[in-house]
């Protein structure tokens, strides 16, 4: 199969996938705010699965090549939660809990897929192969994406839904959340150097969500694949 058709189906299908997680990810915390008391998603035209209503445009280039990026940030006012610290939690966890669904549900979709259009491999004259890897890499991409925003989104570093749950959950503030507030996007940065330099080195270990996003992974493929 040609490596460069290959590699345009890789970037569509990542793009496919983004399309659909990141509007899910904020229409979840726009959803949660909702729930708990706080229309300001509303007003704010968050409260919708509409892709153009959420995406940074580099923080949505960075996800389709890198499958790192971001979205602009749903606005919520804590204050009109009903219950403070119970709103905060929930809008904090929504996001990460919409993609760990997602890529729960896409696992087995993927592995339909692949056991029935990938793993017996192509005849050279199957001119349908090139659609049957664009279905497989859909689903691949759906679950792996969805997983990677799940750890990504988790760490626990500022802007981060981990900083978000952390802060929900404090009532007293130590050094180590005033270091993670501050230096939050500096961990970061390295974290994406780190993941670019195990790309180009192949040193995989030191991919910090890649390895983490694989131990996650696993147990969700292990329980689908007790079915299929």
């Amino acid at each position: 199969m040609n490596s460069y058709v290959l590699k345009l189906i890789l970037y569509v299908s990542n793009f496919i996938a983004v399309l659909v997680s990141v509007p899910c990810h904020e229409f979840a915390h726009a959803f949660a705010a909702v729930k708990n008391g706080d229309d300001t998603p509303k007003y704010t035209g968050r409260y919708t699965l509409n892709p153009f209503a959420h995406f940074d445009l580099l923080g949505l280039v960075m996800m389709i090549v890198f499958r790192f990026g971001w979205a602009k940030p749903v606005m919520v006012n804590p204050s009109n939660f009903r219950n403070y610290k119970k709103g905060a939690i929930w809008v904090s966890i929504a996001g990460v809990l919409a993609n760990l669904a997602l890529a729960f549900l896409f696992c087995p979709v993927a592995m339909i897929v692949y056991n029935n259009l990938i793993a017996n491999g192509f005849s050279s004259t199957d001119w349908t192969r090139y659609l049957k890897v664009f279905l497989w890499y859909i689903c691949e991409s759906m679950f792996y994406l969805n997983i990677s925003l799940f750890v990504f989104n988790l760490l626990p570093f500022y802007p981060l839904d981990g900083f978000r749950l952390i802060d929900s959950l404090s009532t007293r503030r130590g050094g180590a959340y005033w270091f993670l507030y501050r230096y939050g996007r500096y961990c970061l940065l390295g974290i994406f150097l780190l993941s670019y330099i195990a790309d180009r080195t192949g040193l995989y270990y030191i991919n910090v969500i890649g390895v983490i996003r694989d131990i996650v992974a696993y147990p969700i493929n292990a329980f689908w694949g007790l079915f299929i």
